[in-house]
């Protein structure tokens, strides 16, 4: 967020956002970019508890949150293709006000609620741990704006700053979006500022960033290796010693993850479903497609 964002290394330097002509991360107003604020649940998982089991059991918080009244709390989730075997599921709201308003609505549903707490305690078989962080949208830190629709892989990367260096990353941060605006216009990424709860599970975090890609394929990676070069060329050998003192100055540590949305597993806008509905909703059984068609 959820990037300045996959790290790579060009004449020992590290490279942050490398991703290019990317959709958008999430959207909290279905079309409006990325939400003001991203709310990550994070599920890890027993070994061999993943899979078609564990979509199977969030099927049901999926039929909880759709039914039963409101609030109809939408979702998605993704599972991991990389690191610890885990599924983020993702919410969007346009402010820490609108969390509450959900929250508070759930609680008053006691039937929903019920539905809900059963799921999660047949849910909790298959968790070795469960956690989850809050955080806030960062505009000056990011880059462009497009769509979720066609999206399929989350590329994320977090940076946990030195104490006291802020100032640094953020000088960093916007040599970045300044170049690559210069270099490669589509370049796309959206940058979270963490509030509530650390990213890195174990490891104290002081300021701490999320960056997101989003991409369509995988290829994408791959295609978006050359904007490293251009990068590499608009800032010169001056430039580059600059971003590489600022990166040692600023950055305590840092990782990349890759996601793979899960359809199954989520509980998406009705616009997103519209838009996409094979990826969303899985094909139309021929039944129901020769009914459609009478």
């Amino acid at each position: 967020m959820h990037a300045l964002v996959k790290k790579s290394f060009l004449r020992g330097v590290m490279l942050l956002p490398l991703a290019a002509s990317l959709p958008l991360a999430l959207q909290a107003q279905v079309d409006d970019g990325p939400p003001n604020v991203l709310v990550i649940q994070r599920e890890y998982l027993k070994p061999g508890k993943g899979g078609m089991l564990h979509d199977r059991s969030e099927a049901a918080f999926v039929r909880a949150f759709s039914s039963g009244g409101e609030p109809n709390i939408h979702y998605f989730a993704m599972d991991s293709l990389s690191g610890p075997s885990r599924a983020l599921f993702l919410s969007a709201y346009d402010s820490y006000a609108d969390w509450q308003k959900e929250i508070d609505a759930l609680g008053a549903n006691k039937s929903k609620t019920a539905a809900v707490d059963h799921a999660a305690l047949l849910d909790g078989d298959l968790l070795a741990s469960y956690d989850a962080v809050a955080m806030t949208l960062r505009p000056d830190l990011s880059l462009n704006k497009g769509h979720i629709k066609g999206t399929r892989y989350f590329e994320i990367t977090t940076f946990i700053v030195k104490p006291g260096h802020l100032r640094e990353f953020t000088e960093l941060a916007h040599i970045y979006v300044d170049t690559f605006r210069k270099v490669a216009p589509d370049t796309h990424w959206d940058t979270f500022e963490v509030m509530y709860g650390s990213p890195t599970p174990g490891i104290p975090a002081g300021d701490t960033f999320v960056v997101i890609n989003t991409m369509e394929s995988l290829a994408e990676v791959d295609a978006a290796m050359k904007n490293g070069d251009k990068f590499a060329a608009a800032l010169g050998e001056d430039g580059l010693k600059k971003v590489g003192e600022l990166s040692a100055a600023s950055i305590e540590t840092t990782g990349t993850n890759l996601f793979a949305i899960n359809p199954r597993m989520s509980n998406p806008y009705a616009e997103w479903v519209k838009r996409d509905p094979t990826f969303w909703k899985g094909p139309v059984p021929p039944t129901e497609k020769k009914a459609a068609s009478k």
